[in-house]
C-alpha cells in the first residue's frame, strides 16, 4: 500500500513510536521486590503480538516458581547479577550478567533471582504476547540445583 494513499494507514500518527526511558508506565502487573514499567504494549502504543518494559528487581529478591503459558519470554540484564532456576523442582540453574539476554521458553516452570545482595538487578522485558500471563505453582525448589552452562546449538563448545 502507498503511504500517501488516502485511504492507507496514517503512518505519521500509526508509524514508528519513541517511548521516551523516563516516560514508562508503571500501571502494569507487579511482584514484590519488582518494579515494573510497560514501554511497548497494546495501550501504549497498539502493539498486537508483544510486550516490552523494564523490569528493577530488587537486591536478594526472588519471584516464585511460575510460568508464562504459551508465551515466550526474552530478559536482557543491564546491571547486575541474574540467577535463573527452572525444571520441575528448579533443579537447574544459569546465571547472567550485563549484555546478556536469556531466554524462557512457555510452559516452563522458572524463578528469577537477583543473585546480589546489595544491588539492584535491572533488565528489559520482552514477551511474545500483551497479556500477562503468570501462572504460580507450588514447587519446593531443590536444596543444590545443577548449574547448566547453556550452548547455543549454532556456537557449540
Amino acid at each position: 500500500m502507498n503511504p500517501t494513499d488516502t485511504a492507507g494507514p496514517a503512518w505519521k500518527h500509526d508509524g514508528v513510536r519513541v517511548v521516551p526511558g523516563n516516560r514508562l508506565d508503571a500501571n502494569t502487573a507487579q511482584t514484590p521486590g519488582m518494579d515494573r514499567k510497560a514501554a511497548i504494549n497494546f495501550a501504549r502504543v497498539g502493539a498486537q503480538k508483544l510486550w516490552a518494559g523494564t523490569v528493577h528487581i530488587h537486591p536478594n529478591a526472588k519471584t516464585g516458581a511460575h510460568h508464562h503459558g504459551p508465551l515466550e519470554s526474552v530478559i536482557y540484564i543491564v546491571k547486575g547479577r541474574a540467577r535463573m532456576r527452572w525444571g520441575e523442582a528448579l533443579e537447574f540453574t544459569a546465571e547472567a550478567g550485563p549484555g546478556d539476554f536469556i531466554y524462557v521458553p512457555p510452559f516452563v516452570p522458572h524463578q528469577e533471582i537477583n543473585a546480589s545482595a546489595t544491588e539492584v538487578l535491572e533488565c528489559v522485558l520482552v514477551r511474545s504476547d500483551g497479556e500477562a500471563v503468570a501462572v504460580n505453582l507450588d514447587i519446593a525448589p531443590a536444596e543444590a540445583p545443577e548449574n547448566v552452562a547453556w550452548i547455543d546449538p549454532t556456537h557449540p563448545g
